[in-house]
């Protein structure tokens, strides 16, 4: 069984941006915070040095119900028993991906645009549990994740995963100020808003009561 997941304040670590504190106590204070979900990513990590990382966050989230995502490696996400795996549009095929996780852990695919979306939607039911819509605004943790689709736009694409059965988060430049515009989704997914934030407790805390 897939545990159950709250998508509302979906953190996405940055190493870098978590600098000295490093990832494990920016995580254990975003927690505190509201965070109700983690994504593990770092492109530039080993996968040895991604897989102790990965360790490292499920020990701050144990007891927690926090779930667990890893960003593309689903090697690791299997070897660190994590929660789930999130995929890109050109990474592993998400039903490939799905068959190697088996039923019991939660998928997500990026989706950026209603080609993508579709991507997601055609898949048997079951497959993905959460989509990833955006950039909802062009942000600098991810340079080529292309122009900012705006509010409207995310509102749109989920508005179709809703209504194929999918949950949906919205990612890309997403702070504070900003959240109150992001509607339709089922949550929000943040970087630097956090990972960057000098109280990573305080600014969860805010992009909880700004939804």
């Amino acid at each position: 069984m897939r545990p159950p997941f709250d998508p509302a304040l979906y953190l996405v670590t940055d190493t870098a941006l978590a600098g000295p504190r490093g990832v494990p106590e920016v995580v254990r204070a975003a927690v505190a915070g509201g965070v109700t979900a983690v994504q593990v990513r770092d492109k530039t990590a080993s996968r040895r040095e991604l897989y102790a990382l990965t360790l490292a966050v499920k020990e701050v989230l144990a007891g927690t119900g926090v779930v667990l995502f890893v960003n593309d490696a689903v090697d690791v996400a299997l070897l660190a028993d994590a929660d789930g795996v999130h995929v890109g549009q050109d990474d592993l095929p998400a039903a490939d991906v799905r068959t190697l996780v088996g039923p019991d852990r939660l998928l997500g695919l990026s989706a950026g645009s209603d080609d993508e979306l579709a991507v997601a939607l055609a898949l048997p039911p079951g497959t993905v549990d959460v989509v990833g819509i955006g950039p909802v605004w062009s942000t600098p943790t991810k340079p080529d994740a292309g122009t900012g689709l705006g509010p409207g736009g995310v509102a749109a694409l989920a508005a179709k995963a809703a209504a194929g059965g999918l949950q949906s988060v919205a990612i890309g430049g997403i702070d504070v100020e900003r959240a109150p515009l992001v509607t339709g989704v089922d949550g929000i997914c943040v970087v630097s808003a956090i990972c960057a934030a000098p109280d990573p407790a305080a600014a969860a805390r805010a992009l909880r009561s700004a939804r």
